[in-house]
């Protein structure tokens, strides 16, 4: 039988030093004092509150033990997850689940309540223990993707956790569509409840701006990462990404050739009889660039895949297919690296291919051909991460990119039309 001073080294060490608990029960990698006080916010503050923190700084993990914490000490509580996805959903339900059946768990139980808790109830969305007394008779803890139905729900505390990803970033709508959802946890929360948000920005428009002021961890806040760390997610990542992901803000490139961001379509038929330009990589940190380009009057409708680092010949499969389901026509592509090797593979699947001797500088064929349609391009609205990779990679491209595979093939297809060439239509598949 746990005696008073038993129960109150207990409450310190649960309200002051929540990590040295969850190391106890594998989560090694957090640390104490930065955890701490996360973890302690996010299970015991009073209010709405919003936690922005840099990417791998364990903010996720941190929220795990916080709902742990809460399913044992506040047992009245219903909480109501949400994430972006619903399989990230289930994630977090298991591991909130397999701490409360740890031994760590028992012991806190045994010492508030004289007993071991129990789990009643561990699925993919919900988990509850015989600890729960709420009057709604709700599981206490609920997860929920941001594309299910919350109609009809109701939580004492609102979790929200990187609702915001990167496909807000490439989707206007996607954006729109997260917006919706997090207004609409304002019926969702029961009266004196809180909202408590967690995750990264990636967009000025994003549903950070309809949250609290955030509370911001940088990755020079936290001291997580080394400075070689730093340096090499520098170097992988375009300027404005970083910005966003490891300092929390957002920047223009210096210099970006490209401003604003154009209007998207959302239907793919309007591609149909275009022209594909293939921008092939052949190893090293080039990546391969795929764009596909129907012209509607003066507008191009476009749209653009980029796999990064990646040889063209782990590509091939994907771009003809994407050549078929999209119904296009001529594909074009330098001939000057392979001497018309790849073009030869193409056409031996089927495709009608063209191929040309580029002369032309990159950086001025970028600045006169694909800046001068950008302010009439429509891009079709896919939030992929193939197709977000290419248009990061174009709109923050400035002169002396690194990476310039995705804006190179965009003027390339831009500079098609009224290039003299023959354009073959769809002809019925590869």
């Amino acid at each position: 039988m746990a005696t008073a001073d038993d129960r109150r080294a207990l409450a310190t060490l649960v309200r002051n030093h929540p990590v040295r608990l969850a190391r106890e029960m594998g989560y090694d990698r957090l640390v104490e004092g930065l955890h701490d006080r996360w973890i302690r916010e996010l299970a015991f503050g009073r209010g709405d509150m919003t936690l922005q923190a840099h990417r791998g700084s364990y903010k996720t993990t941190c929220l795990k033990v916080a709902l742990w914490l809460v399913a044992l000490t506040q047992p009245s509580v219903t909480c109501g997850f949400l994430r972006k996805a619903s399989d990230d959903v289930e994630s977090v339900m298991e591991s909130v689940s397999a701490m409360l059946e740890s031994d760590v768990s028992a012991m806190v139980s045994e010492t508030i309540y004289g007993r071991a808790a129990r789990v009643t109830e561990a699925t993919s969305t919900s988990v509850s223990t015989d600890l729960a007394c709420n009057v709604s008779g709700e599981p206490q803890v609920s997860g929920y993707g941001i594309g299910g139905s919350l109609t009809g729900k109701h939580f004492d505390r609102v979790y929200t956790d990187d609702i915001v990803t990167i496909r807000d970033r490439a989707s206007r709508a996607e954006r729109e569509r997260t917006r919706g959802v997090y207004m609409e946890l304002q019926n969702v929360r029961n009266p004196g409840g809180r909202i408590v948000n967690t995750g990264t920005p990636w967009h000025r428009g994003d549903a950070f701006d309809l949250m609290p002021e955030p509370e911001r961890w940088t990755w020079r806040d936290t001291g997580l990462l080394s400075a070689d760390e730093v340096s090499s997610l520098q170097r992988s990542m375009t300027r404005s990404l970083f910005a966003a992901n490891y300092e929390l803000r957002h920047v223009a490139a210096e210099g970006a050739i490209f401003e604003g961001e154009p209007e998207t379509f959302s239907d793919p038929s309007l591609l149909a009889d275009g022209e594909m330009h293939v921008d092939a990589a052949y190893g090293g940190e080039d990546g391969t660039a795929v764009t596909c380009i129907a012209w509607h009057g003066d507008e191009p409708y476009v749209h653009g895949l980029l796999w990064p680092e990646t040889h063209v010949d782990r590509c091939m499969d994907a771009i003809c297919e994407l050549h078929g389901r999209l119904r296009l026509g001529t594909l074009r592509m330098e001939r000057n690296a392979d001497k018309g090797y790849l073009a030869e593979a193409f056409r031996a699947r089927g495709l009608p291919v063209e191929t040309y001797q580029e002369r032309q500088n990159k950086h001025i064929k970028i600045s006169t051909h694909a800046r001068g349609a950008w302010p009439r391009l429509r891009r079709l609205d896919d939030a992929s991460p193939k197709c977000c990779a290419y248009w990061d990679e174009v709109m923050d491209y400035a002169a002396g990119a690194p990476h310039d595979d995705a804006p190179d093939s965009l003027a390339c297809a831009v500079r098609m039309r009224g290039s003299g060439v023959t354009v073959q239509l769809f002809k019925g598949g590869i």
